[in-house]
């Protein structure tokens, strides 16, 4: 899948996020894949072929390189963006799915050929995050990060920090001994992984501050609901007399109406 048919895909997404997701879209998109695809290639293009070490053992530089640098940044990046845009995707599905129902609702109840403004509004309409969409939201966000969190750990683990040395000691085999090698341009390096880094903890804070959003949103309308149940239980009087009020209501208008059939008659 290319990042254009990604961006397509996460387009859907971003229709019924709230405004933190749509925040969050932004700067997965601006920041981190813009970034990925454009200045990438120039940083790490030189990777492994700039890698030098002060021997000549046949085999040595390969063996070190793999040693030190067992997975390519960019390839790590790439598999991180993509498990992170995925959890993103419940939702685009569960939407669809949503969507679909009712239109077929909308085709039981107007017939085999509805009006195409009711089908193009029920295409544009935006979902509420509650029940069901609520719950596949912040399952999406709960995945996006326990990954963001994984990789940026994994990227420490395997690298041994965020830093790029200068220079790294190697003694594997086929090496006749400790041997220096040296790594290109690592300030530049280490400034592209740290920014990267920093888009993954900004992507994070914004996946934390929108689940407790949600949270929040859904405690407080139990709350109200709870608040209407209890209102309701413990004034029963008030609902008997809205009761009363409307039977009064409608015998006026039948009195009314059997009064005027009689003066009608009498005449």
């Amino acid at each position: 899948m290319s990042w254009g048919a990604l961006y397509a895909q996460l387009g859907g997404v971003n229709k019924h996020s709230t405004s933190l997701g749509k925040i969050w879209l932004s700067v997965l998109f601006i920041f981190r894949i813009t970034i990925l695809v454009l200045a990438a290639e120039s940083v790490w293009g030189d990777e492994q072929s700039d890698f030098t070490c002060n021997t000549q053992q046949p085999g040595c530089k390969n063996v070190c390189y793999d040693h030190f640098f067992p997975v390519s940044h960019i390839r790590l990046w790439c598999l991180q963006l993509i498990f992170v845009s995925t959890p993103a995707f419940l939702v685009t599905m569960h939407v669809a799915y949503r969507k679909r129902g009712a239109k077929k609702d909308l085709i039981a109840t107007r017939g085999d050929k509805p009006n195409e403004d009711d089908l193009e509004s029920l295409k544009k309409r935006r979902l509420p995050i509650t029940g069901p969409l609520w719950w596949t939201y912040t399952c999406s966000l709960f995945f996006r990060l326990i990954f963001e969190g994984g990789f940026m750990y994994a990227l420490y683990y395997v690298y041994g920090g965020f830093h790029m040395p200068r220079l790294v000691k190697c003694e594997q085999w086929p090496c006749p001994n400790k041997v220096d090698c040296f790594m290109s341009r690592p300030t530049e390096k280490t400034v592209f992984t740290i920014f990267m880094v920093g888009s993954s903890a900004i992507c994070m804070i914004l996946n934390l501050a929108e689940l407790a959003y949600l949270i929040a949103k859904a405690l407080i309308r139990c709350s109200a609901r709870m608040q209407r149940k209890k209102h309701a239980y413990t004034h029963p009087e008030n609902a008997t007399k809205d009761k009363a009020y409307l039977q009064n209501k409608k015998n006026e208008m039948l009195l009314s109406s059997s009064t005027d059939s009689s003066t009608g008659k009498a005449v």
